[in-house]
């Protein structure tokens, strides 16, 4: 059983003209094999709280913790973080022109693992879960996110997921521009990596639409930077029928 336990943890964001205080408390504790989706309107925190985990450095840590097996990674560079076994799918992926998705996963799963992966099974790997991502193989010969639709960058943010098997996985507004048949393939990966191993997984997202495939065993409410309410899957429904007038008029 691997958790990633966050304590007390405040975050503010560098404006360009100030530091901004985004989060101001959030305590949330995730275990291996759970998924968590924390929802709430635009500026709560929400983001703020996956790109502080990760390690951006627009994003300052004020004060908490953020331990992973009792280990602080808020005190770990971005790529140990990774290491460690922390994943952020993007809300907004970029695109890395002159380096091929082929050559961009290979060398993501020899920084994870310390070793390289052998030629030919990784090969066949890949190609099994582009198929499963409904991509042509020939996307592994294209430059990273470049020229890729909406859809096709989050297929591939999730696709890297399923190749890193990382403890945990942060998914940062993964349903944001994605049509239906993209939403539930991206949802059946998601779902196969969960099911396959002890991912955990925190699902950040504005609507309950990605809940019908993706299940939550906890949702949480963000407001101005804080959990606001927490409850089981039907507290997404609550959040579809009421909105999140009763929490920030509270």
């Amino acid at each position: 059983m691997t958790t990633l336990e966050i304590k007390d943890l405040h975050v503010s964001v560098d404006t360009g003209e100030e530091m901004k205080k985004i989060l101001k408390g959030v305590n949330l504790t995730i275990k291996s094999g759970e998924i968590h989706a924390i929802m709430g309107p635009n500026g709560s925190g929400k983001s703020t709280l996956a790109y502080a985990l990760a390690g951006h450095p627009k994003y300052q840590v004020d004060s908490g913790e953020a331990l992973l097996d009792g280990e602080n990674i808020l005190e770990m560079d971005p790529n140990e973080r990774a290491q460690a076994g922390l994943f952020l799918a993007m809300q907004y992926p970029v695109e890395v022109p002159g380096v091929t998705v082929s050559n961009f996963l290979r060398t993501a799963k020899t920084a994870i693992d310390g070793d390289a992966p052998k030629l030919r099974s990784w090969v066949k790997e890949v190609n099994e879960a582009m198929a499963n991502f409904r991509m042509d193989p020939t996307f592994a010969q294209r430059e990273v996110n470049v020229g890729f639709s909406g859809g096709e960058k989050k297929r591939l943010e999730i696709l890297q997921m399923e190749l890193l098997k990382p403890k945990f996985a942060i998914l940062d507004e993964t349903d944001s521009g994605l049509d239906i048949d993209a939403l539930r393939i991206v949802s059946e990966g998601v779902n196969r990596v969960a099911d396959g191993t002890d991912l955990g997984v925190l699902l950040i997202t504005h609507y309950t639409r990605i809940l019908r495939y993706i299940k939550p065993d906890y949702v949480h409410v963000f407001v101005d930077g804080r959990i606001a309410d927490q409850g089981g899957p039907e507290l997404a429904d609550k959040l579809e029928e009421e909105g999140y007038d009763s929490y920030v008029n509270a």
